[in-house]
């Protein structure tokens, strides 16, 4: 079994596009089942075995996950993992099991992430001139960075992506590669375009077209760590709650954009989000609180904040 849970892992990062993160996660659940497979029947499991495994034995594995203290959370992920694995068997293989798909996976409950106070957002920009004041052009990368992500919902690893040739000539929208390698089309506001120009201004290197946009203080690439560390600098410095993430900037773009009259399908796909039932949470949240972000916090509303 070691070589085909390799070949599947393989198939997930060449074919599929997966991270190899994610394939990592992919491969340790299913060698989680595996393990807990050939103890359930005194034996060594083979394709063969893995066919014959029915619902009473993915029942037995899910609730020695749950006495092995895994959450729910982790377990649906590794049901998950397992019934791709299943796919693939099925597909590549000619080695299909009904059974997985009786399997129902644990519930979860869905937490909503908190949109960040309108006042609070409004105070980042000075305190980032405040925090970096030795250093105008990190202060001036930090806010472009923190507008990317609140300006336009994307996330660190999108933001830490783009190139100087991705921002030049101030274009009209920005074109992201996602999760799984699925490319969307964002636009991009003017005041974010204001906070990228005067950071590329004052930047002192890095200026090549194919250079990476975000610089580290050494000059290279900004690491997803760096940028988290900018949000986490702000939150001590105005001692703000700690679901003031980089996530929670990304939240606040969505409901602004809610709020602003998007359609959940057009969020779906200015966040990226491979479900709409990942996008219906942020329909949740109190819309009182939403207008209010969106009047007087988000980059799409006028406001005589000078950049």
């Amino acid at each position: 079994m070691n070589e085909l849970v390799a070949e599947f892992t393989e198939y997930l990062t060449q074919t599929k596009n997966y991270s190899v993160h994610t394939a990592t996660a992919y491969e340790t659940d299913i060698r989680d089942f595996i393990r807990f497979y050939e103890n359930y029947i005194g034996a060594n499991v083979g394709v063969a075995e893995i066919v014959r495994a029915d619902a009473i034995c993915f029942r037995a594995w899910m609730a020695d996950r749950a006495r092995c203290g895994h959450s729910n959370k982790s377990t649906a992920r590794a049901l998950s993992s397992l019934r791709s694995f299943y796919k693939y068997l099925a597909k590549y293989h000619n080695a299909e099991n009904s059974a997985i798909g009786l399997i129902s996976s644990p519930k979860i409950p869905r937490k909503l992430s908190k949109a960040i106070d309108v006042g609070d957002v409004r105070d980042m920009h000075d305190a980032i001139h405040e925090i970096d004041d030795g250093e105008p052009w990190i202060a001036a990368r930090d806010w472009a960075l923190v507008m990317l992500i609140f300006g336009c919902g994307l996330r660190i690893s999108e933001a830490l992506s783009l190139k100087n040739i991705d921002v030049s000539g101030r274009p009209d929208a920005l074109r992201i590669l996602g999760k799984g390698a699925k490319e969307r089309i964002v636009p991009i506001l003017d005041p974010v375009l204001d906070a990228i120009e005067k950071y590329t201004h004052l930047r002192p290197f890095g200026a090549a077209p194919d250079d990476p946009l975000f610089r580290s203080v050494r000059g290279l690439a900004m690491t997803p760590r760096m940028a988290e560390k900018v949000i986490e600098k702000l939150r001590h410095y105005l001692q703000l709650p700690d679901y003031v993430t980089p996530h929670a900037l990304r939240h606040t773009f969505a409901t602004a954009m809610l709020a602003g009259g998007a359609d959940l399908r057009s969020l779906q796909e200015l966040l990226g989000h491979s479900s709409l039932a990942t996008t219906q949470l942020y329909t949740k949240v109190n819309m009182a609180e939403i207008m209010n972000i969106y009047e007087h916090a988000h980059p799409m509303a006028d406001t005589d904040k000078d950049e």
